[in-house]
């Protein structure tokens, strides 16, 4: 999905505060104030909701924020949700956190997958700052 839908300077400048205040949530390992975060701006996308480049990476900051806080259903959830967003499919930083979250669950098929995926568009540097288990393509 791609959309060439332009927000308003306001709003954008409104999500992007939301959005690096729950990212210095997520550094923080406060979660639930992280989501807070990224769920006020996430309120701010106009309907419909899932059509603007930024729901893209709102969802996948709520997804590092649990990732990170080891809630993996719920980063799986926001990360399939991204998918659906433009940019999203495809995209190697959500197939590497997603393989993530599959290889934390214990899926370690659909992980290398994903993983592979990243892999493949994303190359190695993208695994450069990642623990060194997740390298199963």
């Amino acid at each position: 999905m791609s959309s060439d839908l332009k927000l308003d300077d306001a709003v954008y400048q409104a999500i992007e505060q939301h959005c690096a205040a729950g990212d210095r949530h997520t550094e923080a390992d406060e979660c639930d104030l992280a989501l807070a975060e990224y769920r006020q701006a996430w309120a701010l996308l106009p309907d419909p909701q899932r059509a603007w480049e930024a729901a893209t990476w709102i969802q996948i900051a709520m997804a590092d924020a649990c990732f990170f806080a080891g809630r993996f259903d719920e980063a799986e959830q926001a990360l399939e949700f991204a998918m659906t967003c433009p940019g999203g499919l495809g995209n190697p930083y959500v197939d590497l956190r997603l393989g993530q979250v599959l290889f934390e669950q214990g899926d370690l098929d659909a992980a290398r997958e994903c993983l592979h995926r990243a892999y493949q568009a994303g190359g190695e540097e993208l695994f450069d700052d990642e623990d060194s288990k997740y390298r199963i393509w």
